[in-house]
């Protein structure tokens, strides 16, 4: 089953909440006040925390039930994860239980979040505010870092707990496409495409990586990120959205089965690479796709690669609704993950995952830095350097633009429609 599409997810959010809020009989309860450490620690013991998060990845859901399970469970807490096919599914959870009057003692307890919906729930108020900041561990945050501090442009405002950071990658394998064939901007990659035919595909949006890989595609057209600093510009976006899906519709015929179907997902593009019927894959690890070649999931052949013209990088967070039934549980596992030995244990492929950091390396102690430099010494060259990286970084781009690329491209590409 299909969830709402985000772009009419966001126009829905105010009216609905607001009935609820209408028809509740009493607001949200207040969330724990994470200043008072030990009494946080003493509400969360003995509860069962409802984590919902995306469930597409073997690895990542291993790494949260074997790593953070033990450990909350060492403080008396029960971890559930409760796997999601989009995150979306829980904001529709969360909204739908403020719209019916549910204020307290909600289903969910703790999202994994960021980007729309991350700002579809400020704009309905569903999210705990002000208390991220507050965290023993956050003092290990660069809350100062505009990519901490910012989620799709919008302050988090202690809304948002940093979970990982996260930045855009291709990948090709070396046995079938030389580096010196790579395409280094999106101009590139549409020639690459035509000389390629059956070759490239992506996943379907509004799956993440293809919603990521056309805003991207979308910035170059636009004259880059900063046209878009201050915020949507609907004239902006018309302008370059005719060119890019011209560009597209261009295209179409030299897809993987001719752009008349497209993954569900990274996992799907994974497996058509892997077992070569495309040339490409994504990847949004920082400590590159070691883990994937572990897992089996990528060949040995595989390298990740960036366009000269630059890639989005962003962190990801937790969030906690308003209702949630065990606000300071989440808290509790919200400050565990930025401890820096298991900050670092998410970082090392070896653990299964390869996510990028969420706190500031400069503000750790001399023997957490020398772990974590430690782990970043052995990614060879299945990962890109930090460097090169943070070279090529740009920034996430408005809500308000990634929901119009989501409605266009299912008007425009899979339904093979006119845009307007």
């Amino acid at each position: 089953m299909r969830t709402i599409p985000r772009s009419t997810l966001l126009l829905l959010v105010i009216a609905v909440v607001a009935a609820g809020c209408a028809q509740a009989s009493s607001a949200p309860a207040a969330g724990p006040d994470p200043t008072d450490w030990e009494q946080v620690r003493s509400d969360a013991e003995g509860a069962t925390l409802d984590l919902h998060m995306w469930g597409g990845s073997t690895e990542i859901n291993r790494f949260v039930d074997e790593v953070y399970g033990p450990r909350l469970a060492e403080l008396g807490i029960t971890l559930r994860r409760v796997p999601l096919a989009d995150t979306a599914d829980a904001v529709n959870a969360v909204l739908a239980e403020l719209e019916a009057g549910r204020t307290t003692d909600g289903a969910i307890d703790l999202i994994w979040i960021n980007g729309e919906n991350h700002a579809t729930m400020r704009q309905a108020g569903a999210l705990h505010t002000g208390w991220a900041e507050q965290l023993p561990n956050a003092a290990l945050v660069d809350w100062e870092d505009p990519a901490v501090a910012l989620d799709a442009g919008l302050p988090v405002d202690g809304a948002e707990s940093p979970w990982g950071s996260a930045q855009f990658q291709f990948v090709h394998d070396t046995t079938r496409t030389d580096a010196a064939e790579l395409p280094g901007s999106y101009a590139e990659l549409a020639t690459w495409i035509e000389e390629h035919p059956g070759r490239f595909t992506y996943p379907a949006p509004p799956a993440f990586h293809g919603t990521r890989f056309l805003t991207q595609w979308l910035y170059e057209l636009s004259g880059g990120a900063e046209a878009w600093a201050d915020g949507f510009d609907e004239d902006a976006y018309e302008e370059a959205a005719a060119e890019l899906f011209a560009v597209l519709e261009e295209l179409r015929p030299h897809l993987w089965r001719g752009g008349e179907t497209y993954p569900n997902d990274i996992a799907d593009l994974d497996r058509l690479f892997a077992n070569g019927e495309v040339d490409m894959t994504f990847t949004q690890l920082p400590a590159g796709i070691g883990a994937n070649v572990e897992a089996g999931t990528l060949p040995d052949s595989a390298r990740p690669f960036v366009l000269d013209t630059g890639t989005i990088g962003d962190h990801h967070y937790l969030g906690i609704p308003v209702n949630a039934a065990e606000p300071a549980a989440a808290m509790v596992l919200a400050d565990l993950v930025l401890d820096p030995e298991l900050q670092t244990a998410k970082l090392d492929p070896a653990n299964g995952w390869g996510d990028g950091l969420a706190i500031d390396v400069e503000r750790l102690a001399d023997e957490d830095r020398a772990a974590i430099d430690a782990v970043t010494a052995g990614f060879g060259d299945l990962a890109l350097p930090p460097e090169r990286l943070a070279e090529v970084r740009l920034p996430d781009a408005p809500p308000e633009l990634t929901d119009a690329l989501d409605r266009d491209w299912e008007r425009v590409v899979r339904q093979q429609r006119p845009r307007s």
